[in-house]
């Protein structure tokens, strides 16, 4: 229990202050990238692969990266860090993205640089590589390894779960059977995850790869249509946002449920920006220069929070539905697109939560299936992978009934602790970014399409590519 409290006590304020503090130096060493390389990371997304037989392209790991992202936590992540901490909390999770931005640039940037290739030469990697070939400690990697297996496994797994089954309790076929709900709907996500991932369900899977982006831009343009309808709460809005993100007494009277904990937090869990997920996407990416993939996994930060969270928050504090602490999740988003959209509102959240959380379950085992291949030295057998999507499966079922305060809890723990590692590690190897980034300029900037060679950042340790 004493381990419990610490664990909790970490995701206050010494996390705040890791990512702010983070954020802060990455953006002021890379010259504020977010803004002045905006365009170029738009650019650069399109990019075909160097080779011709590459699987991953720059917009392919766009879109591993984004699939995890995007998920409950742009719902029910907002709807929780509003409800609780207050309106304000929006404005704090804007910064949260602003400032994660340069961390993500950095992360992906030394995965590209540091990443291998396997037999069929095809290119991996992630944090738990430039930690064992930079830092020259394994035993680091390790560690966080496992700590990312049980945060997506464990801890964002069963709350993709949760928050999914409780998009539905406002329904009446769920109020009806309210003491069975969470488990039917804990064993149909189960079930149809566990049957995707073990190769079943390849056209499912297809399907919402085709659906979900359609969603996402769909989604925002109800947001465009909520603030339309609402347009004469719009200063109102504002007012809320930045009068709450502001009001200093109320943050440090009440600093563990204040909107500034409360956006930095959930602005984590919705962007993962600095605890070493996205990289392992990054790493899997074809590109002549490994600053590209920085600037694309800093674009999907942007994309993730800056749109689809605003998107959800403004839906909400448009509506004149007054955020209270016992709507917090489902219940908030839904009562608000209740108001503008009548009953159709609902339904169409609903049906967001389901798309969004299946594709983050899946995207979830993609990290998974990396890092057992590094604790492994190999690529994991198939019967193994089973096993783990059987194992992962359970927890899936065993999140949808667990309560609403530990499952965040659970969730917060493991990512403090995947950020407490890589964040210092990042600040340790940021001097191989900043030159990337400069050699990566200077090309640009002489006509050409950069191309990168290890030697260029200082890089002494044999890398399996840049040589």
């Amino acid at each position: 229990m004493r381990m419990y409290q610490f664990l909790l006590y970490l995701t206050g304020w010494p996390l705040a202050l890791l990512l702010f503090c983070g954020g802060v130096y990455f953006t002021v060493r890379l010259k504020f990238p977010q803004f002045r390389l905006f365009g170029e990371s738009i650019r650069v997304v399109s990019e075909k692969p160097v080779s011709a037989d590459a699987t991953i392209s720059s917009f392919g790991a766009l879109m591993i990266s984004t699939a995890s992202r995007v998920g409950t936590g742009n719902i029910i992540g907002v709807s929780n860090a509003i409800c609780v901490g207050g309106p304000g909390a929006v404005f704090w999770m804007w910064v949260t993205a602003i400032l994660g931005g340069a961390s993500a640039f950095v992360e992906s940037t030394l995965a590209q640089v540091y990443k291998k290739r396997d037999p069929d030469g095809q290119s991996y990697g992630g944090p738990a590589y430039y930690i064992e070939e930079a830092l020259h400690s394994r035993a680091l990697a390790v560690v966080f390894s496992v700590a990312l297996i049980a945060c997506y496994g464990v801890g964002y797994n069963m709350l993709a779960s949760y928050n999914l089954q409780s998009a539905f309790s406002g329904f009446r076929f769920y109020q009806d059977n309210a003491s069975i709900m969470p488990a039917v709907f804990g064993l149909i996500v189960a079930s149809v995850t566990l049957y995707c991932l073990v190769g079943g369900g390849k056209r499912v899977v297809r399907v919402t790869e085709i659906l979900v982006p359609g969603m996402g831009v769909l989604y925002v343009l109800l947001a465009l249509i909520a603030l339309m309808l609402n347009f004469r709460n719009i200063p109102a809005m504002f007012g809320m946002i930045f009068a709450d993100a502001f009001n200093f007494r109320a943050i440090f009277g009440g600093f563990m449920g204040s909107c500034l904990m409360l956006g930095f937090k959930r602005g984590l869990y919705s962007n993962e920006a600095g605890i070493g997920s996205a990289p392992n996407a990054a790493a899997a990416a074809d590109v002549s220069h490994p600053v590209k993939q920085g600037l694309v996994q800093m674009l999907s930060v942007f994309i993730d929070t800056l749109l689809l969270c605003t998107a959800t928050a403004f839906m909400a504090l448009c509506s004149g539905v007054a955020p209270q602490e016992d709507l917090a999740g489902a219940p908030y988003i839904q009562a608000s697109l209740s108001a503008t959209f009548g009953e159709p509102g609902p339904v169409f959240i609903a049906v967001a939560m389901l798309l969004f959380a299946f594709t983050t379950l899946l995207g979830n085992f993609y990290y998974i299936e990396n890092c057992f291949a590094y604790l492994l030295r190999r690529v994991p057998s198939r019967r193994f992978m089973n096993i783990v999507r059987a194992v992962g499966a359970a927890l899936i079922f065993v999140g949808a009934i667990m309560k609403m305060g530990l499952v965040w809890d659970v969730a917060d723990i493991c990512q403090c602790v995947l950020a407490l590692i890589n964040i210092p590690v990042c600040v340790i190897l940021g001097g191989v970014a900043f030159r990337a980034l400069d050699n990566y300029m200077e090309q640009k900037n002489a006509g050409k399409n950069p191309v990168f060679r290890a030697k260029d950042a200082g890089v002494t340790e044999h890398t399996d590519y840049w040589q």
